[in-house]
């Protein structure tokens, strides 16, 4: 079995060390960049399972990085570490193609646990569910994350591509807010309530101009995933 590879971009010495260390220490194999420009040239280099960066990088910003990493890779789970706390630059970060975010300090314990869901998700035998599925004038590949048909293609995040799979498995019913934060996340604090908002308003977009088609937002209770 292939070793699980996390590139880490952290330019504080110490917190890295400690990170690094801690990781290995559950039989990772991490390299760690010290900015973010060589950060984004060891990424087009090797492979890697999960990305975890600090935003205020020298060189290349996290905001930045994430964004060129995306632009090779839109499956890849990518995690900010930062001591950035204010909700914008959280949902900037989540817009930019970021699958979660985490306010330092954080607890090791954390970090790890976001790090085993990711690889659980990623890794999970999806042999006996619904792979591929139609959505108006498009087809929804939701093992590579991929909504497309004849003209076009639109790679999605692995947040987005779990959130229109759990819409399309209930479709025409009421979910409720803490249930579709629950499957996603395993939790429904304010943080990822706003997260959540972020990712409906991307599948939105991308399924504007489908007739019949809608994420209705039902005040107070949840939302339904209106489909003709």
């Amino acid at each position: 079995m292939q070793p699980i590879k996390i590139i880490y971009a952290e330019d504080d010495e110490t917190l890295a060390y400690l990170t690094k260390d801690n990781l290995e220490q559950n039989k990772y194999e991490v390299t760690h960049c010290g900015d973010g420009k060589s950060c984004f040239e060891t990424f087009k280099k090797e492979r890697f399972d999960i990305c975890i960066l600090d935003i205020m990088l020298p060189k290349m910003d996290g905001f930045e990085l994430a964004t060129e990493i995306r632009k090779i890779n839109s499956e890849i789970p990518i995690i900010f570490l930062s001591a950035k706390t204010l909700k914008e630059d959280r949902i900037k970060g989540l817009r930019l193609g970021a699958d979660d975010y985490l306010v330092k300090p954080f607890s090791i314990e954390e970090l790890l646990l976001k790090i085993e869901i990711f690889l659980k998700r990623s890794q999970k035998n999806t042999s006996f569910e619904k792979l591929i599925y139609t959505v108006g004038k498009y087809h929804f590949d939701s093992k590579n994350y991929l909504v497309f048909n004849e003209s076009e293609k639109i790679n999605l995040t692995q947040r987005e591509a779990e959130l229109l799979k759990l819409f399309l498995d209930n479709k025409n019913a009421v979910m409720k807010r803490e249930q579709i934060l629950t499957s996603l996340w395993g939790d429904d604090d304010y943080f990822m309530g706003r997260s959540l908002d972020v990712f409906i308003s991307r599948l939105r977009k991308i399924l504007a101009n489908e007739k019949g088609i809608s994420i209705e937002n039902l005040h107070g209770i949840g939302f339904k995933f209106v489909c003709d």
